[in-house]
């Protein structure tokens, strides 16, 4: 059963300046977005999923669906301010959607067998693909809370131009996440790399920390602790504008109540995406040398 990936595409880009989704980065119009899906069907997966805004539709229809079609299974759903249960009156500040697990709980109906998460502007490497189907080959309903998380070097994982969010990660001696707390402001300082909340002092976080780089490994029964989740997190928070359902609210509860576990898949790849405007040149030269060395053709579809 070759395993489904899910790419989270709804995001204005708001720190890029664009759509970085659709933002051509090789050298035959190649978004970096066509990088990760090459580097996916190629390591076993079997059908794609993007989770998209609405009023994207148009142009992931002319850059991605219809083309990818030849290659892999895809599918396409919409991730929305106003998508929240029945009774929950939206604030008219609200400008952005509900978060990252809001994000793969819309694509529910979708997805019937294991499946990988990641982001859509985030160049993870062939070695994580490969390591979650790996991971998965072989899987039956037995394990259906028998969950993975690709893990990263912070210091591999970082930008030259300004802050990143990253999930700093605990594991034990079996490789087993015990704790994932998601920081939205890390960066590096003269002190080391550091991260902030609010107006608080920066701390200094080891560079060698292992970090989630949103890109995970579950089955099926998910679906079902995501409902459960932000059906409390949007009967709590559905007045604040900036409050964010993230994947790793519910991971740490399912872990902390013994419900399911997640096995931790080391990877040595380098990270290298597209947050900030100044960060595309970097992604074009590296997809360059990865060309030059073979890993990708120069035609990526041809």
């Amino acid at each position: 059963m070759q395993p489904v990936l899910l790419i989270l595409a709804a995001g204005v880009g708001s720190r890029y300046g664009g759509l970085k989704q659709l933002d051509r980065i090789g050298p035959n119009g190649e978004t970096l977005l066509d990088y990760s899906i090459y580097d996916a069907v190629k390591s076993g997966f079997g059908k794609v999923v993007f989770i998209i805004n609405e009023k994207l539709e148009a142009g992931f229809k002319e850059m991605f669906i219809n083309r990818l079609r030849d290659h892999v299974e895809v599918d396409y759903v919409f991730q929305e301010i106003w998508m929240v249960p029945e009774g929950i009156l939206v604030p008219e500040e609200r400008q952005k959607p509900w978060g990252t697990g809001h994000a793969v709980l819309m694509a529910a109906d979708l997805i019937d067998r294991p499946f990988a998460v990641i982001n859509a502007d985030d160049f993870y490497g062939r070695n994580a693909y490969q390591a979650l189907t790996g991971y998965y080959k072989g899987w039956t309903p037995e394990r259906k809370n028998d969950y993975c998380m690709i893990g990263y070097r912070l210091d591999r994982t970082l930008s030259e131009f300004g802050s990143v969010s990253r999930g700093i990660c605990q594991v034990n001696g079996q490789r087993e996440l015990i704790d994932v707390v998601e920081r939205t402001s890390i960066e590096k300082t003269a002190g080391g790399v550091a991260y902030r909340e609010g107006n608080e002092p920066a701390v200094i976080i080891p560079s060698d920390s292992l970090v989630s780089m949103n890109f995970w490994g579950f089955t099926p029964s998910f679906f079902s602790y995501l409902q459960s989740g932000f059906d409390a997190f949007i009967r709590k928070d559905y007045e604040n504008p900036k409050a964010e359902f993230y994947i790793p609210f519910v991971v740490n509860q399912l872990i902390q109540t013994s419900q399911a576990g997640v096995r931790v898949l080391s990877c040595d790849e380098q990270w290298f995406g597209m947050t900030y405007p100044e960060d595309r040149a970097f992604v074009v030269d590296n997809i360059r040398a990865l060309i030059r060395k073979g890993v990708y053709p120069q035609k990526l579809w041809g």
